[in-house]
């Protein structure tokens, strides 16, 4: 690679780039996100390399392996430009059939294609799959465009325009005002315009500045920042250089969590062929503006995202929260001023420089402009990374993209913002999704999780699994949140276990008002939003298990249990051999009867029962019987 030494160099090396390209060569994109390398996209690149050169078609026909697509759950993804044929859950096997019908022979293999859960009806075209039809991939669209590893893919996509710009034709107040016009808000949850920010560091006065970028993500089901790092890391490289030029800064960081091997190998090699073109280091394609990105890789720690536990990481300290008396734009790393924001604001930045803030603040709402990226996970057909404008309702993205709810069942409830947010219910379902409705509602946008619920869920076991999961990650560092939360696990563990009593919901509404008005950091300080907003929303429940001991989904092993019904049993003996404590009584021709003392409540039984019989039952509360175990042993049809 070249040194680029001043903008002519590098609008030359764009043009050579472009020029060599025809946008008319077929071109084949594997999806090498985290989530396909699970499913084996390697060693379907692998077959397809092989043979394309066995059909002598390998100069004919480009072959890139790209970042994440987004539908994870149908990967393999690959998809054939220009046509945008998509075929999903490919296999190594399915390749020569692709080279010879579709590529040599203009043919769709449909049995590859997606297949709409409602309609039946096979889909060959990307843009016409409803999980990608709705969307606006504003972010996320050129992840299944280019190589990570490739900087003349992202240059050739308008990569690093933005920077030049920067650069040669705009001043620090004018890039400063152009990302405060465009309404951008911080992406990794708290929501705080970034332009503001930016314009709180850029005038205080010190000779060193850091900018930083936060790849620490840790919510449960959460990995938009991972794929957008993985897959296009130029893009945030890109932001980073801009707001360190804007806010005066000449080193960064991008701090990311050690569980994201692959993020940290593409960011490492983007890092390298930037400095190798100039674009990074010193005196940055002829400009005079310094500077340099150190990657730091966290340990994991979920509490080491807050932005002073992450700055006490990166200086070699425990990733532990400190107070803010002073916001960390005056005193962070090394008490020195410095810009963090997550993966995806960074991402934005070139967007809004290289397309104006007028027309970025055309997206969204008045408040949260642009787009927003949300993992959908939990009950829906289509589960995967979703790219939508802010503002869009969670009707729309459960149900036109997400495809809706599997088997049949009921929607009842999104649970957002990571494992300190909030649960929104299926009577909310037609609100906007935006920072300040969300916050409303009693949740939060946090980093874009967004778990789906249906109607097996029980929101009192919901809340428990999230406040144990805040339980292992808090620091234990304030009383508020240590002990807090450890009260609040222990009321919701004795609701599911049969223990509840009258008082409880208030005395836990208490400790969660303390909890969230006196932690330190905004672990604390959130986390009482999962217990507060199904107590809001789904009390009926929470008041079932205290007066009934009754879970009403049927879900907290402590308040159902397995019964067959002796005018269904047909004595066919498969519950019984298939029991694995051997808790059923009964032999053949006798109508069987399940042991309650001995049941471990496994649902074998309910699940191997022949579906025609639908003997066993799930019994929520009191197993319904009036006669003692051994009375209810009797001889078929006595």
């Amino acid at each position: 690679m070249a040194q680029l030494k001043s903008l002519a160099d590098f609008e030359k090396l764009r043009d050579e780039i472009t020029g060599k390209r025809d946008p008319n060569k077929p071109c084949i994109t594997i999806c090498a996100g985290s989530g396909c390398i699970a499913s084996g996209s390697p060693k379907v690149a692998d077959a397809f390399i092989e043979e394309l050169k066995n059909q002598g078609l390998q100069d004919k026909i480009d072959l890139r392996q790209t970042g994440c697509h987004g539908f994870c759950e149908k990967g393999t993804l690959v998809v054939i430009h220009p046509e945008h044929i998509c075929y999903i859950q490919v296999q190594p096997e399915d390749i020569p059939e692709i080279i010879t019908e579709t590529i040599t022979n203009g043919n769709v293999i449909e049995r590859l294609l997606y297949v709409d859960p409602e309609t039946g009806e096979k889909i060959a075209h990307e843009q016409d799959i409803p999980f990608y039809k709705y969307q606006d991939r504003l972010i996320f669209g050129n992840n299944s465009k280019t190589d990570p590893k490739n900087i003349d893919d992202y240059i050739a996509l308008s990569g690093y325009s933005a920077l030049a710009k920067t650069l040669f034709k705009m001043n620090t107040e004018e890039v400063l005002l152009e990302i405060k016009k465009s309404g951008l808000r911080g992406r990794g949850g708290g929501g705080f315009p970034t332009g503001r920010k930016w314009e709180e560091a850029a005038r205080i006065s010190s000779d060193i500045k850091y900018v930083i970028v936060n790849a620490d993500e840790g919510d449960p089901g959460a990995y938009m920042d991972r794929s957008v790092l993985e897959g296009n890391p130029h893009s945030v490289l890109e932001g980073l250089i801009i707001g360190a030029y804007a806010v005066g800064a000449h080193e960064g960081f991008i701090y990311v969590r050690a569980e994201y091997p692959l993020a940290v190998e593409n960011v490492g090699i983007a890092i390298k062929q930037a400095e190798d073109y100039g674009l990074l280091g010193k005196d940055i394609l002829g400009s005079g503006f310094d500077f340099t990105i150190t990657v730091h890789r966290g340990a994991g720690a979920f509490i080491s995202g807050e932005s002073s536990a992450l700055m006490s990481a990166i200086e070699g300290q425990v990733g532990e929260p400190r107070p803010k008396h002073i916001h960390t734009v005056v005193k962070g790393v090394f008490d020195r001023p410095s810009v963090l924001n997550n993966v995806e604001t960074w991402a934005n930045v070139p967007i809004i420089i290289d397309k104006g803030a007028d027309l970025y603040a055309s997206v969204g709402t008045e408040g949260s402009t642009g787009t927003k990226i949300f993992s959908l996970v939990g009950k829906v057909n289509n589960t995967g990374l979703v790219e939508v404008p802010m503002g869009t309702s969670i009707r729309d993205i459960v149900f036109k993209i997400g495809g809706g709810i599997p088997g049949g069942k009921k929607f009842k409830a999104v649970q957002t913002g990571g494992p300190s947010g909030g649960c929104i219910p299926e009577a909310l379902i037609d609100s906007p999704v935006d920072f300040d409705e969300l916050t409303k509602l009693g949740a939060m946008m946090g980093s874009g999780g967004m778990i789906v619920l249906d109607e097996d869920t029980c929101m009192v076991d919901m809340a428990r699994y999230f406040i144990d999961f805040l339980k292992d990650e808090s620091c234990g560092k304030c009383t508020p949140c240590r002990e807090g939360i450890t009260q609040m696990l222990g009321i919701l563990n004795d609701l599911c276990e049969g223990r509840g009593e009258e008082g409880d919901l208030e005395l836990i509404e208490a400790i969660a008002e303390v909890t969230r008005a006196a932690s330190l950091c905004a672990l604390g300080q959130t986390a009482p939003n999962p217990v507060l907003t199904t107590i809001q929303y789904f009390r009926d429940e929470y008041e079932a298990h205290i007066r009934e001991r009754r879970c009403p989904a049927g879900v907290c092993k402590a308040l159902f249990s397995y019964y067959i019904d002796p005018e269904k049993c047909k004595a066919c003996m498969i519950c019984l051999r298939n029991c694995p404590v051997d808790a059923i009584i009964g032999e053949k021709g006798q109508i069987h009867v399940i042991d309650q003392a001995k049941c471990t409540k496994c649902g074998t039984c309910f699940d191997m029962c022949p579906d025609r019989f639908g003997a066993v039952t799930k019994v929520s509360g009191t197993v319904p019987t009036a006669l003692p175990l051994e009375e209810r042993v009797i001889q078929k049809g006595k």
